[in-house]
């Protein structure tokens, strides 16, 4: 992307559709491990129903781990469609050296995402400041970047030293999704924040604490499945009413993590069970992963059954 090219980047349209809840993309699949596109189809919707400004594609949420180069390519090509501009679609990699990350980056701006997630492989200590800034570059030369801070978490001082020739260098990045948190993240949120859109991975109280030093949106779990609670929470922080956002986090994030921790399959099991509780898709997921089984569906259909009311929290 040139410096006239990067300057068309419509950088207020990418901080308002990520500003507020924002959802990810999580791939659905049958028993037998095959894609279920309607179920990927049906998330999109309850997302853009729900009133996510962005179909976030992640590397972890969805699943690319356990799909291969083409399904990558095919579940982008299937969110664009299904979004038809009704929200930003960002893109993701499968950690991709840098001629092949290339390739994939002329492929989604053609098929028509907005931005690209770039996670670089960074196993070992293998890259440094100048690989990792050229690969960012390099990448942005086709459409806008979205970093991910989960590339520097093994080593935060290269990565703030990173995101610091970027700004000065790079005119195609356009946003930033934190999964470091802490100290770490409030430098970040405050070098860049003018410049770029901020998001918070996680949870409610990972984007609580970074919200005074300039984050514009969460990732949400509640807003598949309680939308209520997510924009009850936004209106609290956009208030200033932290007592409120605190006892959401109590009261739905607190226990939802909690539940998370004696479940097989952790987190992201947990989360596609939710789905099909939901009538979104089915519980499955790709072996290793393991799926929920039935005794273990019961108890999460409880703790739904079982979650307070939003007056108790506000």
């Amino acid at each position: 992307m040139t410096p006239q090219a990067a300057a068309t980047i419509d950088r207020s349209r990418v901080r308002e559709a990520m500003s507020g809840p924002i959802t990810a993309v999580h791939p659905s699949f049958d028993r037998d491990g095959a894609f279920d596109w309607n179920g990927v189809r049906a998330g999109i919707e309850r997302g853009i129903d729900a009133g996510s400004g962005t179909m976030l594609l992640t590397y972890g949420d969805s699943l690319h781990s356990l799909i291969t180069d083409d399904e990558v390519s095919e579940l982008l090509r299937v969110v664009v469609d299904q979004t038809r501009g009704r929200a930003l679609v960002v893109a993701a990699d499968r950690q991709w050296w840098t001629a092949r990350e290339i390739e994939f980056e002329q492929y989604a701006n053609g098929v028509g995402a907005d931005l690209l997630m770039v996670l670089p492989p960074h196993w070992g200590g293998g890259v440094t400041h100048d690989s990792l800034v050229e690969h960012y570059r390099a990448v942005s030369e086709h459409i806008p970047v979205m970093l991910v801070t989960a590339a520097f978490i093994a080593n935060q001082a290269l990565g703030l030293r990173v995101i610091e020739t970027l700004l000065d260098t790079v005119p195609g990045v356009a946003a930033i999704k934190d999964d470091v948190t802490g100290a770490f993240a409030r430098r970040m949120a405050l070098l860049v924040h003018e410049r770029w859109a901020v998001v918070s991975g996680g949870q409610k109280q990972n984007h609580l604490d970074l919200q005074p030093y300039g984050c514009d949106g969460y990732m949400s779990t509640y807003l598949h499945f309680r939308p209520e609670v997510a924009h009850v929470y936004w209106r609290a922080v956009a208030a200033g009413d932290l007592t409120v956002a605190a006892n959401l986090i109590r009261d739905f994030d607190h226990p939802w993590m909690a539940l998370a921790d004696t479940l097989p399959g952790g987190f992201d099991a947990m989360f596609h069970g939710a789905r099909e509780i939901f009538g979104i898709a089915g519980r499955w997921r790709r072996p290793p992963y393991a799926s929920l089984g039935d005794k273990d569906m019961e108890r999460l259909g409880g703790f739904f059954a079982g979650l307070p009311s939003l007056e108790k929290s506000i």
